[in-house]
């Protein structure tokens, strides 16, 4: 399963789910799916999250061994 930390770190900045989706041209409701597990990103989308973060993907995105 590939988890992501992008809600703690949209909260830790004070950013809303609606300012990260418009940063990163998607709707709020990607964004809701990307934090609840529900979507993983393209590569691309991911890429511009890392980007938006400042952060490498490998800080945002993770693999969780069951």
């Amino acid at each position: 399963m590939i988890i992501n930390s992008i809600r703690e770190l949209r909260k830790e900045r004070k950013i809303t789910q609606e300012e990260l989706a418009i940063a990163l041209q998607v709707t709020r409701q990607t964004i809701i799916a990307i934090e609840g597990y529900r979507y993983h990103p393209s590569l691309e989308l991911g890429l511009k999250i890392a980007k938006f973060f400042g952060l490498p993907v490998e800080e945002i995105f993770t693999i969780k061994e069951d």
